[in-house]
């Protein structure tokens, strides 16, 4: 048998293999969130989904790279949301749209929401609560391409009792309120309690979402009222974790977040009556606050409308809506753990960058702010290692805007560049 000559092998390889190619981002400024440091003059280098490099100056690129010129943005890792409902976006239909739309309605309006998302620079975001499983149905499709969005932690339906403020039946006339049980995310004692989480879990959700006082848009006379027992939150904290599952708690009085904060739950959202003593509790567990400043403002905006809202939302909209950014200014100051997040689908999908500032407005520095869309978030979902920051290994996810955000937070609503994964949706 004749040999190939060895020569000639090694110039077939040279003829065959191709220059390795590679995307290079020329940044103005970065801000990679592991820090409060600001670097200049900085590259970028993203290969495929993954950050490979990140260098003082400006690479020359190779043959085959790619460059993005960046060179008077402020470059920062995606920004992250920790409480969205791509299910919804309140209005003053929203009440009667469930006699008129289907769960395909829902699941194609939700798209829409999740595409302007991510549009706004959100590459990941936390899904709160839905019905008809639309957020884990959304959650795939975006990870499979079919549609734009950010990456979405879906905690599925929420977790309520009887009456309480995810119960899906409220206000309804006593013909259609019928009984809902655990498969529908209401419960009554520990047993119903572990029953919903595992649903959870059955049904693909990542997280559990529970509202543990009364809340201000559902029909129901309380918004702050302790809505579980110490059993049930026991039991559900138990079975999320044997499950591994992080939980988020919608609480606005004082009585319920702290029996959940006892519970070991791991964020409190919205927090509207939180005190001294709640904050003290939450610094001792490492309870995150996720405090939804904008939707507070929101609510409290709309409530001066008349017939906005049902007669019992209106007067718990106009009370308990104007008092969250003092209660975040407090939580900031006494060191509180804090997470952004906007309560997306109470305002209009998109607008997120408006609690950057309402929270500078309140106190926190602007790298702060930006740090708790970015590394805090990570913190919080448990994916710091991949997710929160540029850093050499993780994956790719970088926004940028034009000018310094560190000096004018409101350029937070103009990003004009995102990537996600190492793809780029918007430049």
């Amino acid at each position: 048998m004749k040999k190939t000559p060895i020569a000639l092998l090694l110039a077939t390889v040279c003829i065959c293999a191709q220059p390795h190619a590679a995307t290079l981002i020329h940044a103005g400024k970065v801000i990679t969130a592991e820090n409060k440091t600001v670097l200049t003059e900085q590259t970028i280098v993203v290969d495929q989904d993954k950050i490979t490099a990140l260098e003082a100056g400006y690479r020359q690129p190779g043959a085959n790279d790619t460059v993005i010129d960046l060179r008077q943005h402020t470059v920062m890792p995606g920004l992250m949301d920790m409480h969205t409902h791509f299910y919804s976006q309140f209005s003053a239909t929203a009440y009667s749209e469930g006699f008129s739309m289907n769960e395909a309605d829902y699941a194609l309006r939700g798209a829409t929401y999740a595409e302007k998302t991510l549009m706004a620079g959100f590459t990941t975001v936390r899904e709160l609560g839905d019905n008809h499983g639309i957020s884990v149905a959304l959650k795939k499709a975006i990870a499979k391409g079919y549609i734009n969005g950010p990456r979405i932690f879906a905690a599925g339906k929420s977790l309520a009792t009887t009456g309480g403020h995810a119960d899906p039946t409220n206000g309804l006339a006593l013909a259609l309120m019928a009984d809902p049980g655990p498969k529908d995310g209401v419960i009554n004692g520990a047993d119903e309690a572990r029953k919903a989480v595992r649903q959870r879990y059955k049904e693909g959700s990542d997280l559990i979402k529970i509202t543990a006082t009364g809340g201000v848009l559902s029909v129901a006379k309380s918004g702050s009222n302790p809505q579980f027992t110490d059993e049930e939150l026991a039991a559900i904290v138990s079975t999320a974790k044997d499950y591994g599952m992080k939980i988020a708690v919608h609480a606005h009085g004082k009585e319920g977040m702290e029996r959940a904060i006892k519970a070991g739950v791991d964020s409190i959202e919205h927090g509207t009556y939180m005190d001294k003593s709640t904050m003290a509790l939450m610094r001792k567990q490492g309870t995150y606050f996720v405090p939804t400043i904008i939707a507070g403002k929101w609510a409290e905006e709309k409530s001066r409308i008349p017939g906005f809202f049902p007669d019992l939302v209106q007067p718990k909209a106009a009370t308990i809506g104007s008092k969250i950014q003092q209660t975040f200014a407090e939580a900031y100051k006494t060191g509180v753990k804090i997470a952004f997040g906007t309560d997306a689908g109470v305002y209009e999908h998109g607008n997120n960058w408006r609690e950057f500032v309402y929270m500078t407005e309140a106190g926190m520095p602007a790298i702060e702010a930006i740090q708790s869309a970015t590394i805090e978030g990570a913190r919080l979902l448990g994916v710091a290692d991949e997710l929160g920051s540029i850093k050499v290994g993780k994956i790719a996810d970088i926004v940028a805007v034009e000018g310094d955000p560190l000096k004018d937070i409101s350029l937070m609503g103009k990003v004009n560049f995102v990537m996600k994964a190492g793809q780029i949706y918007r430049q």
